[in-house]
């Protein structure tokens, strides 16, 4: 064991940490007014929800020997795990690094849902979803399991983070409906200094998120940090020039916006993939992300309301598929697409198809028994109101009388 190691990854696992509420910073700002605190609500739960679940059971379920597809029951409450033996970290620290992914990731998913759905049935989905979809996809990529025993290569949580709760939220939107007056009048951000907060600090904690998974303090974890901070500084660059060319102007949602795409984009292939091609990485995916967004959203008709696949789901796809393209054998082993490796790009592509329909399939099975037990969404005349009052009896904001657009 390497204190310095030690010390790395217990800043990183801050970091990541501090990711979560950042979420709720940009989901919040992104919101109408009447449903801000419903909307940070639905992020912050999981901090509480994801960390007791993570000890009772996920970890066990996550990296325990088990099989193929799910691990065992031999370290719940974290039995047999040492707090101070490791190989260049205790595993203590192994299992609070990786428990700060799993909060993430299930808050993402609440961004589909946004200032429609019951409190009370999202935190139900939410408690299932870790259960059933996480802790197995976990296990199967990073757990020794079938994903990784297929050969692909997943750095950071391109499909246990992101692909996953992305097809997870677009699979609630469609179940739940959508939003009153859907695409007849525009939704517009009630407060967009949150949402540069929110993304500010989500690009501060993605180099926790990024480098720490190289899981010591070595060139890895530097040469991961660098790709993470171009791929983002490239695809916000990208989005704020496609807004000039379509909109004659840049704007700050847009610039924000394009850093995390980007950031979701070289997740996967971090620390697999070269610098130069984090700039290729970045640069792409913003106009990828930006046509879903603006034209294939309103042709399908999907109220995925603050675009958590758009961003995660596609964001997670892409660059999944590009590290598949992009993985240098110079840096960690891997080889891909353009180095001669054609192995690795189809266990990327298998890897994400199976990401896809597993998460989807779940997913949609979870949302239907809760729909079966209780209502998932609030009446037209409450979503009128505001989530805020109605779902927990606050407003963010004294002097807001009813209701706004």
């Amino acid at each position: 064991m390497v204190n310095g190691n030690v010390a790395f990854l217990i800043i990183c696992s801050g970091l990541v940490f501090l990711m979560t509420p950042a979420l709720a910073f940009f989901y919040g700002g992104l919101s109408r007014r009447k449903n801000i605190l419903n909307t940070m609500m639905m992020v912050i739960c999981s901090m509480g929800l994801a960390s007791v679940l993570w000890i009772i059971i996920g970890y066990s379920l996550s990296f325990g020997e088990g099989n193929a597809f799910i691990g065992s029951f031999d370290k719940l409450f974290l039995q047999n795990v040492s707090m101070t033996a490791g190989d260049s970290i205790p595993e203590g620290l192994f299992v609070a690094f990786q428990m700060m992914f799993s909060l993430i990731s299930v808050a993402i998913i609440t961004g589909s849902v946004a200032g429609r759905m019951r409190f009370s049935a999202i935190f139900i989905f939410m408690l299932a979803w870790l259960m059933i979809v996480y802790y197995p996809m976990a296990h199967m990529v990073w757990g020794k399991g079938f994903l990784d025993q297929m050969g692909s290569i997943d750095f950071a949580g391109g499909n246990v983070v992101h692909i996953s709760s992305g097809i997870s939220g677009l699979v609630l939107a469609y179940v739940l409906g959508k939003r009153r007056e859907f695409f007849q009048m525009e939704y517009r951000p009630h407060n967009i200094p949150f949402v540069v907060l929110g993304s500010g600090l989500l690009w501060f904690g993605w180099f926790g998120f990024n480098a720490g998974s190289a899981l010591a303090a070595d060139g890895l974890a530097i040469h991961s940090l660098l790709t993470t901070n171009t791929a983002a500084a490239s695809a916000m660059l990208s989005w704020l020039l496609i807004e000039k060319i379509k909109l004659g102007k840049p704007t700050i949602i847009g610039a924000c916006t394009g850093a995390v795409v980007g950031l979701v984009a070289i997740t996967p292939g971090a620390g697999f993939v070269s610098l130069w091609s984090s700039f290729v990485i970045g640069a792409l995916i913003s106009p990828l992300c930006y046509y879903f967004i603006s034209v294939i959203k309103r042709k399908i008709k999907i109220d995925d309301a603050l675009d958590a696949f758009g961003c995660h789901g596609v964001g997670g796809i892409f660059g999944g598929l590009l590290t598949g393209i992009f993985a240098d054998p110079s840096v960690n082993g891997r080889v891909g697409l353009i180095y001669g490796g054609t192995d690795l790009f189809v266990a990327q592509v298998l890897s994400i198809l199976f990401t896809i329909v597993f998460s989807g399939i779940a997913s949609f099975i979870i949302i239907y028994l809760i729909r079966l037990f209780m209502p998932i969404r609030v009446t037209e005349k409450e979503e009128a109101f505001g989530m805020d009052k109605v779902e927990h009896d606050e407003t963010a904001y004294p002097t807001f009388l009813g209701l706004d657009s």
